[in-house]
């Protein structure tokens, strides 16, 4: 029995990371298809080609999600893409729309309520990523080793029937004081430069470490990950933001605590190309300027 998509008034995606073992293409497209919006945001390594360039993992179920994403900008969903670091080779075409999709640096949305906020991926507040590259290269590959032993742990813990989802990379991120103290140094730059610039909040991505909560005044969202959390943001139809972890087609959307982190027409469509794939949603229909 179908499902009737659940109507909301933007949906704000990171860190998808296409072209990865560890992205879980088959959640995101389940979410996609409980959802409908009138704007649909991509803040950053929706296209993974850090580790595309190692080796490329692309599925089919990967490749409907950018169908889907395609279909939903012409029947008229404003798609924007503000590229991030592991998709940073898009960002010299900024200012351009491909396939109906705007390609921005940043962006700022207003929402239903009036409130402002600051689109950006967030990887120009790490210092790691900015000045030592090849470091975050090394930590890219940890993560994704960490994300894979997650998945056999997974697999042993539902053999023994314990219930519930545990994230091995989700802990180290908590029990680890550096990560912990990265974290907490990456916010407050983050809130710092949405300060500077006159916005009522900023929505992000780049750490993986899903956020909804106000800050001085200020709100700071981070839409976490579809590596590990599996979280997005939702704005509804009033303009109130929600943080929602979705666990797959048997489970609702369930709102997290705003202080923690956290045969059909789709397969028809498929195409068998990865590497086209990869390049789905810049190539469709013709060139042209977008506006703010």
């Amino acid at each position: 029995m179908s499902v009737e998509p659940r109507q909301v008034r933007s949906i704000f995606l990171s860190d998808i990371h296409l072209g990865t073992r560890g992205c879980q293409a088959d959640r995101l497209l389940d979410f996609l298809r409980h959802h409908e919006a009138e704007h649909l945001f991509l803040i950053g390594d929706i296209v993974d080609f850090w580790a595309m360039s190692r080796g490329i993992h692309w599925t089919t179920t990967q490749n409907t999600v950018v169908q889907k994403v395609l279909r939903a900008a012409r029947k008229g969903t404003r798609v924007v893409f503000v590229p991030g670091n592991h998709d940073e080779a898009l960002r010299e075409y900024v200012g351009i729309t491909f396939g109906d999709i705007q390609l921005e640096h940043d962006w700022v949305h207003q929402a239903a309520d009036g409130r402002r906020y600051l689109l950006l991926h967030g990887d120009e507040y790490d210092q790691v990523t900015r000045y030592h590259r090849w470091v975050a290269v090394i930590g890219d590959v940890a993560y994704n080793a960490l994300v894979r032993i997650n998945g056999w742990l997974s697999w042993m813990r539902r053999r023994l029937g314990i219930s519930g989802y545990w994230s091995l990379a989700g802990y180290a991120k908590r029990k680890v004081k550096t990560a912990v103290n990265f974290i907490f140094d990456f916010e407050d730059s983050v809130i710092h430069g949405a300060r500077e610039r006159g916005v009522d909040g900023v929505i992000c991505g780049h750490i993986h470490w899903a956020a909804l909560r106000e800050v001085d005044g200020l709100t700071y969202v981070n839409c976490g990950d579809w590596v590990d959390s599996c979280t997005a943001i939702l704005e509804h139809l009033d303009g109130r933001l929600e943080l929602v972890e979705w666990r797959g087609r048997q489970t609702a959307p369930a709102p997290l605590p705003v202080e923690t982190a956290a045969g059909s027409e789709d397969e028809a469509l498929a195409a068998a190309d990865p590497v086209l794939a990869a390049q789905g949603f810049f190539r469709r229909s013709k060139i042209g300027s977008s506006g703010r």
